[in-house]
C-alpha cells in the first residue's frame, strides 16, 4: 500500500477539524506526517474518534511521550503517536500542558497507554487523572524530582553504591571527585599547558647556544 500523500493527509486533518470543532486547536501536516494540536480536556474524544472513524481508523496506538518548554506558559507537551494501517499514514496529536495541570488519561480509548502515563509522569511530573496506578516506572523507589524537565540537574541529586560495611545499597549526594583531581597535560578542566612536554629540552638546547656565541663574542674581542 503507497504512503498517504500531503494532500491526503491535509484532507483527514480538515475532515477530523470539521468533525470535533474546538477540540482540535489545529491541524497540519509536518515532515509528511499529520499533525494536530488538541485540548487536554478533549484529548478521549479526540482519540476515540481518530480509531473509530471510518475515514480515520487510527487502530494502532504507538506511544506518549512529554516535551519540556520552560519558557512557555503551557510548559509541557503530551504527544500521542497513531498508526492507521487502512491508511498507511501516521498521526501525531499534541496536548499542551501547563504546570501542575491534570491530563485526562486515555487508558479507556487505548489500554495500552497505561505504562506511557506512568512513564511520561515519572520522566516530566504531568499528572494523568483518572490513571488506576499512576507510579513511577523508571526511576527508584523515593526518587526526588522528574529527571527529563530541562531544569533538573543532569548530575541529578544523589548518587547509589554498595556498602561493604553496611552490605546494602546507600544513597548519598552528588559528590563530584573530579573537580579536585590533578590532570595530566591537555586537560579540559586547566586547559592547554604553558610548557609541553619536550619544550624543556628545546629550551635547553637554545640556552647552551647563546651561552656558546657568547664566549665566542668575547674570545674575538
Amino acid at each position: 500500500m503507497a504512503v498517504a500523500t500531503e494532500q491526503e493527509l491535509a484532507d483527514i486533518g480538515e475532515h477530523v477539524a470539521g468533525a470535533l470543532g474546538e477540540a482540535v486547536r489545529e491541524v497540519r501536516v509536518v515532515h509528511g506526517q499529520l499533525q494536530m494540536v488538541a485540548r487536554k480536556e478533549s484529548i478521549r474524544e479526540v482519540l476515540r474518534f481518530l480509531r473509530d472513524d471510518p475515514h480515520c481508523r487510527f487502530v494502532a496506538f504507538t506511544d506518549i511521550c512529554g516535551v519540556d518548554y520552560p519558557e512557555r506558559e503551557e510548559r509541557f507537551e503530551v504527544v500521542y503517536h497513531l498508526l492507521s494501517p487502512h491508511l498507511n499514514a501516521r498521526v501525531r496529536v499534541k496536548v499542551p500542558v501547563a504546570e501542575g495541570a491534570a491530563v485526562p488519561s486515555v487508558i479507556e480509548v487505548f489500554p495500552g497507554a497505561e505504562w506511557y502515563e506512568r512513564e511520561v509522569w515519572d520522566m516530566y511530573g504531568v499528572y494523568f487523572s483518572d490513571h488506576p496506578d499512576l507510579r513511577r516506572i523508571l526511576t527508584d523507589y523515593g526518587f526526588s524530582g522528574h529527571p527529563l524537565r530541562k531544569d533538573f540537574p543532569v548530575t541529578g541529586f544523589v548518587e547509589v553504591r554498595y556498602d561493604e560495611d553496611l552490605k546494602r545499597v546507600i544513597y548519598e549526594p552528588v559528590n563530584l571527585q573530579q573537580a579536585w583531581r590533578e590532570f595530566d597535560f591537555l586537560s579540559p578542566w586547566k586547559g592547554e599547558p604553558a610548557v609541553l612536554p619536550g619544550d624543556e629540552k628545546a629550551s635547553t638546547g637554545e640556552a647552551a647556544r647563546d651561552g656558546a656565541a657568547e664566549k665566542d663574542e668575547e674570545a674575538g674581542a
